[in-house]
């Protein structure tokens, strides 16, 4: 569970401050696929980085799965990024010359796992995410865009995060794959009991999600949970 109590992240400029997040509060439930959608401009990408521990905010508290990371040392925040937060990018960002299932593997390398079980964990994710096993091998040049996003939400899942922020997911996919890899998400958010936060611009991925986070001008102004099916 992701619990967010009066968060705030102020940046000083030379033109003066500049608060991009202000005092936010909400929860996000384990096997929880929610969105944060917004325009432009509206904070969502500082959010993420909080949520993500990639910056500190100014006041209040991030606590996912019980544990604040804003309290964290820098030495523990590397470890707590390396172990419990999985990342997908627009871009994917996966690593050109290896293959998909090295790129999986990765992450499980920086966390000290042994080269066999890294390698079984990998072919296993892999396969979860409907990559087949003869594109295992294939350095990302050599796979779709929706292939390539499917290693990189397999790569997240390496090392079994508590949380998975998703960073525009669809955004360079067209529609149909697009649509395949929120379905996708939404899967694993239950199948693994993982909170996935998305940032994405597209409401139509949002109304697909379980809940809905909409920010303007750095605020939570709604915070919407889909009907029962």
């Amino acid at each position: 569970m992701v619990t967010v109590t009066k968060l705030t992240k102020t940046f000083h400029t030379e033109g003066g401050n500049v608060t991009a997040v202000r005092d936010m509060t909400f929860t996000v439930p384990d096997g929880t696929f929610a969105a944060i959608v917004g325009k432009s401009g509206s904070g969502k990408s500082t959010l993420l980085s909080l949520l993500g521990a990639l910056d500190q905010p100014t006041a209040g508290t991030i606590q996912v799965d019980g544990q604040d990371i804003t309290k964290l040392s820098d030495r523990k925040l590397t470890a707590y990024r390396r172990s419990r937060i999985g990342f997908v990018f627009q871009s994917y960002n996966l690593v050109p010359n290896l293959s998909a299932l090295e790129n999986v593997m990765l992450p499980m390398e920086f966390a000290g796992l042994s080269a066999r079980p890294r390698r079984a964990r990998a072919a296993s994710l892999l396969e979860q995410v409907g990559l087949t096993p003869d594109k295992h091998q294939r350095r990302p040049s050599r796979l779709s865009g929706g292939e390539q996003q499917r290693v990189a939400i397999a790569r997240a899942l390496a090392n079994q995060p508590k949380l998975i922020l998703a960073d525009e997911p669809t955004g360079n996919l067209d529609s149909a794959t697009g649509k395949l890899i929120v379905a996708l998400l939404h899967q694993l958010a239950k199948t693994e009991q993982t909170t996935i936060i998305a940032v994405t611009h597209d409401l139509e991925i949002a109304r697909q999600t379980d809940l809905t986070l909409t920010i303007a001008d750095g605020r939570l102004t709604t915070s919407k949970h889909a009907a029962a099916a």
